[in-house]
């Protein structure tokens, strides 16, 4: 009978989801889903002193907005619970022991001062095996003493370790450049190197997916599990995704978490998108993808052994793409928050400004910027009348401004289409061409050289009153 893939998840609650993170998550996700196998989630809280209040809850509304549901854990149970680390101290202990019996471990009593002792001239420090050669009945005097103590894992002082990696083939670590790393800390808590091998066997993962920090430090974990007699799992490492050619994305550098692309105005499904890219080529070779389309697409012969770039440009334009291939009422949901915010709140029709920002950005947080101005018309350059293209400038503004003014105030069909059709006229009946009428009458009631929509889309906006007042407005700055 075929096994069951079983991937998992498992960040430290730190209090935002890294995008290096998402990305960890949705190939779990992916390869599990691809392959008829379950994802779990699991919250390695083991370092207390990086606990961020409320943030196992961004874990979760992250993955879940995100559409990543999994199948297991600590918020929907499973059968291999409790999924938070710190909840599990007493397996860790029992199974620390077992290594110590089995010669994979040992207490260690030394002091803080010892240790900074073992620093060389370059400030390297290397763990020497001191507390190694301690008797049974000495570990078991100084414990009964009350005395501090760590667990430390006994590597081997010669040979080779080598695994399989499905990402970069086989790799080979000479257990000399490797460290008694510390697996049970004073406070009984482990570290993620014993954790991580002692929940992973336990909750039965049969693939393991991390990032490629890991790589050097998986003899480790494979020292356990051949000590404990476990099958270990298969390793699936994954390239880190850089600022730039020389810089990891991080948070220090600003905007490499998903909920700062979200509070930009980015959506979801797009920034997940992205993310899949970064480090992955469908076969298909398409870039718009569902999440379904990333199932059945995944595999990992599309994933590239070198870091990727994060592009903003990149994600802003597949952000555009999302945006346009909504309905009218879907962007307007999404785009309502960011409207709202807006200088235009309260005075116009928000839906119909959101009819006419859908073609024209590719974030939801550009729409207070490009659309602030209309709240009210306040003084501006009057060169934007100079337009070559429809032979206009200040001066033509200021002789055909009258006239379109009356033609407004003598309609009451303010539909964009009727006072198109009716002002196109206007310019025939003026001896003008039409987009000289059209350029002059936008630049008078919005003052900007750029506008979501033309002239008449702008007036039919507007409304009657509020066109003619900043006509006059106009015809006051123009005559000053």
């Amino acid at each position: 009978m075929e096994e069951t893939v079983r991937t998992r998840f498992a960040p430290s609650p730190t209090g935002f989801m890294h995008l290096g993170g998402l990305r960890t998550a949705l190939y779990a996700y992916l390869y599990a889903k691809s392959h008829g196998g379950k994802f779990i989630l699991r919250i390695e809280d083991t370092d207390q002193q990086r606990f961020v209040e409320g943030a196992i809850d961004v874990i979760y509304d992250s993955l879940k907005g995100s559409g990543l549901y999994y199948d297991e854990g600590p918020d929907v149970g499973g059968d291999y619970g409790p999924y938070v680390q710190s909840e599990r101290k007493e397996i860790y202990a029992e199974y620390a022991k077992k290594l110590i019996e089995l010669g994979g471990a040992y207490y260690c009593f030394c002091s803080k001062e010892r240790l900074e002792s073992l620093t060389d001239a370059n400030g390297n420090r290397k763990y020497d095996k001191h507390c190694l050669s301690l008797t049974k009945e000495e570990v078991e005097k100084r414990i009964a003493a009350g005395e501090p103590y760590v667990i430390r894992q006994n590597i081997p002082t010669e040979g080779t370790s080598t695994y399989e990696d499905l990402i970069y083939g086989t790799i080979s670590i000479d257990y000399s450049e490797l460290e008694d790393n510390i697996l049970i800390k004073s406070d009984g808590m482990p570290t993620y190197n014993f954790a991580n091998v002692i929940d992973d066997h336990l909750m039965g993962i049969t693939h393991v997916i991390r990032g490629t920090e890991y790589l050097s430090s998986t003899p480790k974990y494979n020292l356990m599990y051949d000590a404990f007699g476990w099958k270990r799992p298969v390793y699936i490492h994954l390239p880190p995704i850089m600022k730039d050619a020389t810089r990891k994305l991080s948070k220090r550098y600003g905007d490499a978490n998903f909920d700062d692309f979200l509070k930009k105005g980015y959506l979801k499904e797009a920034i997940i998108n992205y993310v899949a890219l970064l480090g992955w080529s469908p076969k298909e070779n398409v870039e718009k993808m569902s999440l379904q389309d990333m199932i059945r697409l995944f595999s990992l012969d599309g994933i590239s052994r070198s870091q990727s770039i994060f592009d903003e440009a990149k994600l802003r334009w597949l952000n555009g793409e999302y945006i346009r291939a909504m309905s009218q009422d879907e962007f307007y949901r999404a785009a309502l928050p960011f409207l709202q915010t807006s200088a235009v709140n309260g005075k116009f029709d928000l839906k119909r400004i959101s009819a006419l920002l859908q073609p024209r950005v590719e974030t939801l947080g550009e729409i207070p910027e490009k659309i602030d101005w209309l709240a009210e018309l306040g003084d501006y350059d009057l060169s934007l009348f100079n337009n070559k293209k429809n032979k206009t400038d200040a001066e033509t503004a200021k002789s055909l401004l009258p006239a379109i003014r009356e033609y407004l105030l003598s309609v009451d069909d303010y539909s964009n289409d009727a006072l198109f059709a009716g002002l196109s006229a206007k310019a025939g009946d003026l001896g003008v061409k039409s987009g000289a009428v059209f350029w002059v009458l936008r630049i008078a009631v919005t003052g900007q050289g750029v506008t979501p929509g033309g002239a008449t889309e702008m007036v039919s906006l507007l409304g009657k009153e509020e066109t003619v007042r900043r006509i006059d407005r106009s015809l006051e700055l123009l005559s000053r």
